[in-house]
């Protein structure tokens, strides 16, 4: 049996026994979740509309170097993946690869993101049942948080159930827009590789310039995929498997977004529509409004399937940090106490989903969209620099060929992403990275020998 080294053994129960999440995952449950948290759909009726305002027709060239750029991003998660195979995700990676300081400051910035982007996400439900029902955006998003709440704390094969049901769904109204796009097909298909931008609702020549200033958007339309690495310590082969969901995931998610995408800049009336019109106002100009409605609910179900597994992977996150004994004994204790039944972080799950639910509720929380970005472009960085520092100790799991070419051409494009960032983003990250270094040097440097004694599962 392979293992990992570890500073300590994992956090136990009263009775001793370590506290473990069970093994029951096999490949295809781990990539359906994957891709649920991706929720293509979501990115191809949300975020894709913005960047079909300034790409325009030469969108999908966008997009393929967005995916480019996030294929180098799986390949740091696959291969620390599979090498520190635990529920923390980023942090235990990087805790495992480049040391303890930067190991807490990535799971303070992740944590920062389990907070916020589960309710930003679910605000947007109340938009897409408006053609059903009028409904109060903050308590739409407040209930879907607590219905994603609800499942998550479930046994982690009924959710793989449960996703897999709306994934269904949700890939059902991105194959109907694509279907009515290329048959009422206005411009050849040659038009997506000969394109024209969009400079204030007018077209414009398609540049370089115009290409780079959209791939901040276009590299985080498949973000999610590093589910993978959350789910590693319940996949039954995560050496194996790690590699696979990610890249299955991506995948799977980048034909659900480009497709639909280039049968809407085919069968767009008129390219100025694509900068002023959203995906359902094509499909009720294609198919009227009914079919219209059934795609604005396809949507809605896509947001609620994706807050779902990010409540759940959030969970386990935390669970994970109070199992290597990031907090105070009886903090550790209560977030570590798993389901009788379910096997799962019932508490940890609802520690980081009430407050996001709450946030839901009461704060215009669409205005940190800017700071999540620089976060996630952050963490990504972290994981490219501990991919290149891993190579410096052997191990058996996957490993990404034509090293170091992806880690170094994720340091690269999110250097220039974060070169483009608002100031008041940069100096708000920059706050909490000062506030996890004051905790890290003030609490837990002082107890070294006894906290965040990351933990990593070794295969079986």
């Amino acid at each position: 049996m392979s293992t990992f080294p570890t500073d300590a053994p994992a956090a136990a129960d009263p009775a001793g026994a370590p506290v473990r999440l069970t093994p029951v995952l096999g490949v295809t449950a781990a990539i359906l979740l994957t891709i649920s948290c991706i929720t293509p759909a979501s990115s191809l009726f949300i975020i894709v509309p913005e960047l079909l305002a300034t790409q325009g027709s030469g969108v999908v060239i966008a997009l393929v170097f967005g995916l480019l750029v996030s294929v180098a991003v799986g390949a740091c998660y696959a291969e620390l993946g599979t090498r520190t195979p635990s529920s923390g995700g980023e942090y235990a990676m990087v805790r495992h690869t480049i040391g303890r300081t930067l190991g807490w400051l990535t799971f303070v910035l992740t944590a920062a993101l389990l907070v916020v982007i589960p309710p930003v996400i679910a605000l947007g439900t109340a938009d897409y049942l408006s053609a059903v029902a009028d409904l109060d955006r903050s308590v739409t998003g407040a209930v879907v948080m607590l219905l994603a709440t609800c499942t998550a704390v479930l046994d982690v094969r009924a959710n793989a159930v449960v996703t897999s049901c709306f994934l269904a769904l949700e890939i059902v109204a991105a194959a109907v827009v694509a279907y009515l796009g290329f048959t009422h097909a206005e411009r050849p298909v040659s038009t997506l590789v000969n394109p024209q931008a969009l400079s204030d609702g007018a077209l414009s020549p398609f540049t370089l310039g115009i290409l780079m200033s959209g791939l901040a958007v276009a590299m985080f339309v498949v973000n999610g995929f590093g589910t993978a690495s959350y789910l590693a310590e319940e996949m039954l082969q995560p050496r194996r498997d790690v590699a696979r969901a990610v890249f299955g995931s991506l995948f799977v998610a980048a034909l659900v977004i480009i497709v639909p995408t280039a049968a809407v800049v085919v069968g767009a009336g008129s390219l100025e529509d694509l900068g002023v019109l959203t995906f359902p106002e094509f499909v009720e100009g294609w198919a009227g409004p009914g079919v219209a409605a059934a795609v604005s609910a396809g949507i809605a179900l896509a947001i609620l399937n994706a807050v779902i597994v990010m409540v759940l992977q959030n969970g386990r996150v935390i669970y994970a940090s109070a199992r290597d004994r990031a907090w105070p004994e009886p903090v550790n204790a209560a977030l570590t106490r798993l389901h009788p039944r379910f096997n799962t972080p019932v508490l940890a799950t609802l520690a980081v989903a009430v407050p996001g639910a709450v946030l839901a509720l009461l704060v215009d929380i669409e205005a940190l969209l800017g700071i999540t970005a620089v976060i996630v472009a952050a963490v990504y960085l972290l994981l490219a620099v501990g991919t290149l520092a891993a190579r410096r100790a052997p191990h058996s799991g996957w490993k990404m060929p034509l090293w170091p070419v992806a880690p170094v051409l994720v340091i690269v494009a999110l250097t220039y992403a974060l070169s483009q960032s608002a100031a008041v983003d940069l100096a708000i990250t920059g706050g909490v990275v000062v506030v996890a270094l004051a905790y890290e040097l003030l609490y837990l440097r002082p107890r070294r020998a006894t906290h965040f004694l990351v933990d990593a599962r070794g295969d079986r």
